[in-house]
Parts: C-alpha cells; sequence; structure tokens
C-alpha cells in the first residue's frame, strides 16, 4: 500500500491531496498540463519537500512533517520511469540495467541474477552489450523499466512512459507494465494525458486540477461517466 496526503505550496496554486494505491494496483494520474501531476511524483520522490503531510509505503514512512522525518531520494527503494527513459547513453544495456544495484552495493552474484532475469522478463536480454544510446525509443523504455524493477522497488511512478513510443511498442510497454506490477504485487502510480493508456493499463483514475482532486473512480466508473 502506498499512502500520500501532502501539502506543497506552488507558484500558481497549492497542491493539497490524498492518495492510497493497493500493492498490484495502478492509480493513473490524469489532468491538464500543470495540474500537479508530476509534482505528486516528484514530492514521493524526494525532489520536492511538502511544506505538510505524510508519505508512505508499506515498508516505510518516506515523509511526515510532525515527526520531521524526510528520507533521503536514494534510500526510498523507488522505481521511477521518465517520460524520456532517461538511460545512460554511454553504457551497454546490461550496465544500464544494473546502475540501481551497484549504487545499492547488492552482492555481485545476486546482481547479476537480477539483472539477467528483467533483461530476460523485458525481452532485452539480446541488447546486453549494445549502447543504450544506440537503442530504439522502445528498447530504451524497457530498459529503463528493466532498471526500475531489477531494485525490486516498493513503488514503481512512471511519467507519461509512451508518449515517446509508437503504436506497436506502445502496446508492448503496456503489456509489460502491468505484468510487472501485477507479479510483483506493488502499487504504480502512472501520469498520462492519453485516455486510451489510462484505460489499457489502469485499474484506479484521479483526476487533478490545479492540486486538488476532481475526481477519483475505478477505471470502469470513470470510462462510463465519461460516455
Amino acid at each position: 500500500m502506498f499512502k500520500f496526503a501532502a501539502r506543497k505550496e506552488l507558484r500558481d496554486f497549492t497542491l493539497d491531496l490524498s492518495l492510497e494505491v493497493a500493492d498490484g494496483e495502478i492509480m493513473v494520474l490524469m489532468g491538464g498540463n500543470g495540474a500537479g501531476k508530476t509534482t505528486v511524483l516528484r514530492l514521493t520522490a524526494g525532489l520536492l519537500t511538502p511544506d505538510a503531510g505524510v508519505i508512505e509505503t508499506k515498508k516505510r514512512i518516506l515523509y511526515h512533517h510532525q515527526s520531521k522525518i524526510n528520507c533521503p531520494v536514494q534510500n526510498r527503494n523507488i522505481g521511477y520511469v521518465f517520460q524520456n527513459a532517461a538511460v545512460f547513453p554511454h553504457m551497454s544495456v546490461y550496465d544500464n540495467v544494473a546502475f540501481g544495484l551497484r549504487a545499492r552495493r547488492v552482492d555481485s552474484l545476486e546482481l547479476a541474477d537480477r539483472t539477467d532475469e528483467w533483461m530476460d522478463r523485458l525481452a532485452i536480454s539480446n541488447l546486453a552489450t549494445v549502447r543504450a544510446g544506440h537503442l530504439s525509443g522502445g528498447q530504451k523504455q524497457r530498459v529503463a523499466l528493466a532498471r526500475a524493477m531489477a531494485t525490486k522497488p516498493d513503488l514503481l511512478m512512471l511519467d507519461e512512459p509512451f508518449t515517446a513510443l509508437d503504436q506497436k511498442n506502445q502496446i508492448a510497454v503496456r503489456e509489460w507494465i502491468s505484468l510487472c506490477v501485477r507479479e510483483q504485487k506493488i502499487p504504480c502510480l502512472l501520469v498520462t494525458h492519453n485516455p486510451t493508456d489510462a484505460e489499457a493499463v489502469g485499474d484506479s483514475v484521479c483526476v487533478i486540477d490545479r492540486g486538488c482532486v476532481i475526481e477519483d473512480n475505478s477505471m470502469r466508473g470513470y470510462f462510463d461517466n465519461a460516455t
């Protein structure tokens, strides 16, 4: 379970909202540009600090204003996949996937096992020695997802992960994300503007406007109401 109940004063409005995401659930965050969706991810990751509130996973409190708890970014154990995949272009696919494990000083044998496992799961084992800068957009997203999942995150966050992909790769990456989240039974926050992406992978939807929740529903309920 992931819980977010935080407030942050921004330039144009105050973000003030609460979310709960169950293990194995994909919650889709939707809303217009500048609504606060990515800010929720940045606050959760520790890249921004809330002014008040609580952020927690089932294993730890990441932020608690009253208790003065603010877990460092590197200790939050969150898998964060950005819109542009953010792979290291000069490094091989293998080293990209292993990067988070090395940063955590995982034992070399376990590092190799987990890196090989997630390259195999995401069908990129044949690219292990290829520099990431030479990959297609779909391949880069698979590398980024494998890197995130190899660390056994307590929470997976995806910021517009399908935007740069063609239709074939969008379908494939949607399927991999759904499978990974449900198999590993971790909560997932997915930011998208695309209703097709939301309906394809989401279990629930939270629509945000100017930092506040304006609609919170199951995916079926959301699209039933939209039509």
